[in-house]
């Protein structure tokens, strides 16, 4: 037997071990395969703050000694991991905990483009931010109790000096004690960058639904267009680790001059 067998059949081996060993410490899924298993540890690791937004973490032969299993198992639960946005390869340098203050992960979660193809970061104008009452359906969307206190963001993003998108924010109140309008515009980053930062709040994913609507008067106003005007209206709950919803967010898109991209694989 040649030296890569042995090295294969003792990384098998010592999978086999090791799922034998999580399922009896009840660490994770009996009947899920080991990478996924082992995926599952990382993202607790990463939702307890371990590493956090912008941290190298080990290396996966160090995570193969860690965990006990061999390191393309660790390499497998990787490579998932980074598919879905929570950590980033970097040649040469490491896998890194993604942060929203990279440019890729902001424009994950932005998807207007304008029709030159060219990414811009549009500044953001507070109209206002208030604590309240959720009402009966945001609360159902945030899963939380009708009553219960949320926060309110209400913002405009010009894209060339023109008003282009109007969100509305709706956030937990118990998560972002805190958050106040001067707090918003003394950030000069992105939104996304701040949640994480300032309240420890990552969104990990987002489900969002898109239709046509046209402009009714106060949103007229906002976004400068005339009164029925067609807009794109886009709205987004916004998930983070262990898929709990965190954000409700609602915008109008004037789409004049962008065009709404998105991937699909």
């Amino acid at each position: 037997m040649n030296a890569n067998a042995r090295d294969t059949n003792q990384g098998a081996a010592s999978d086999a071990e090791q799922r034998q060993e999580l399922t009896r410490e009840g660490s994770s899924p009996t009947f899920s395969p080991l990478y996924q298993q082992i995926k599952a540890l990382i993202t607790q690791s990463l939702q307890t703050g371990e590493w956090r937004p912008g941290e190298i973490i080990p290396s996966e032969i160090e995570l193969a000694s860690r965990f006990k299993v061999s390191q393309g198992t660790v390499r497998k639960a990787i490579d998932d991991l980074a598919a879905e946005n929570l950590l980033v390869r970097r040649q040469g340098r490491g896998t890194f905990v993604a942060t929203h203050h990279e440019d890729l992960v902001q424009f994950r979660f932005l998807r207007l483009v304008p029709d030159s193809g060219e990414q811009e970061h549009p500044p953001s104008r507070l109209i206002e931010c208030r604590r309240l009452r959720a009402p009966a359906e945001i609360a159902r969307q945030l899963n939380l109790r009708a009553g219960d206190s949320v926060i309110l963001i209400r913002r405009a993003l010009d894209f060339s000096d023109a008003p282009t998108v109007l969100d509305e924010i709706w956030l937990p109140g118990v998560l972002f004690r805190g958050l106040t309008a001067e707090r918003l515009n003394d950030y000069k980053g992105p939104m996304y960058g701040l949640f994480e930062t300032e309240f420890g709040t990552r969104m990990i994913r987002a489900v969002e639904k898109i239709r046509a609507v046209a402009a009714d008067e106060a949103i007229a106003d906002l976004l400068k267009v005339p009164v029925g005007f067609p807009l794109l209206n886009v709205e987004r709950v916004s998930y983070t680790y262990g898929d709990r919803p965190v954000e409700v967010r609602r915008g109008w898109y004037v789409t004049t001059r962008h065009y709404y991209e998105n991937e699909l694989s």
